[in-house]
């Protein structure tokens, strides 16, 4: 069946009882090329997870790509439904539950044991950041993250230093991954269209961290700090998140040639990398 067909998504409905459910992001992708972007830009290569499948439409796109897909779904309301539409997908294990809640390491190693995999998914605004950080910071053996979000979080996802957009968030990215917008998609390619409209968004995994770090707890710490009060000066926010008298840090960041009245949304990731350093240093 074709699931991007707005009269499908309807009978489907009709035929299950279902409505949708605006807190779980529920806008189901109606283009048949999304599907194909999205897919390509997986570079699948042998399994692939899913998160949030829906109703199954890109699932049965990465069926065709994939040697197995294993799709994790919050609602339980969709698993019937997601058996009836993904019945002539042999290849597809379809998972109840809450992604943040998964042993993720596990799940990878029974469903894709010694394999790299790519992952895929259509993230509500809500869950977005939580998901991504998950991700990441569990450092699973994936090659891609390719993920269906509101423009404007893709945006931030890959924004630059100095700009509205750039966050914790964003370095976090930049750390682990090399993130790069592949298309936009307008609200009216969903059913129900949502306000705004959204973007994919690839974030390939690097061999390693893009930059090297003494510590990579204070690192983040440092990062996390830097953004908590945008308008405060970066002098001002790691004294009130490190304890350290504004003389100690005003030497640190001297030593590492970053102006103390500087904020934090002006430092690129390296800055930050030599600013954390210097405190690891000075705290240990």
């Amino acid at each position: 069946m074709d699931l991007t067909s707005p009269k499908t998504i309807k009978n489907i409905q009709s035929k299950f009882g279902f409505t949708f459910k605006k807190g779980l992001g529920q806008n189901f992708l109606t283009s048949s090329a999304v599907l194909d972007d999205i897919t390509d830009a997986a570079e699948i290569d042998g399994g692939v997870i899913e998160i949030g499948p829906g109703f199954g439409v890109l699932t049965q796109r990465l069926s065709e790509a994939a040697d197995k897909v294993v799709s994790v779904e919050i609602d339980e309301r969709l698993i019937d439904v997601l058996e009836y539409t993904l019945a002539d997908c042999g290849n597809v294990k379809i998972i109840h539950g809450d992604v943040l809640k998964l042993d993720l390491h596990k799940l990878i190693a029974e469903e894709f044991p010694e394999q790299k995999i790519s992952i895929a998914a259509n993230l509500p605004y809500y869950i977005t950041t939580p998901i991504i950080t998950r991700l990441l910071e569990e450092r699973l053996p994936i090659n891609n993250i390719v993920v269906m979000v509101q423009k404007e979080v893709a945006e931030r996802l890959q924004a630059r230093p100095g700009t509205k957009d750039y966050g914790t968030i964003t370095v976090m990215c930049r750390y682990y991954t090399e993130p790069e917008i592949i298309t936009i998609v307008p609200s009216g390619l969903f059913v129900p269209p949502p306000k705004v409209d959204s973007a994919v968004l690839r974030l390939r995994l690097l061999d390693k961290p893009r930059v090297d770090v003494k510590d990579e707890k204070i690192f983040f710490r440092t990062v996390k700090s830097a953004f908590l009060q945008r308008r405060k000066t970066l002098l001002n926010c790691l004294a009130s998140s490190f304890g350290l008298s504004k003389t100690e840090l005003t030497q640190i960041m001297e030593a590492v040639g970053i102006e103390p009245s500087r904020r934090g949304e002006t430092l690129d990731i390296n800055e930050f990398a030599a600013l954390s350093d210097g405190l690891t240093e000075r705290i240990k």
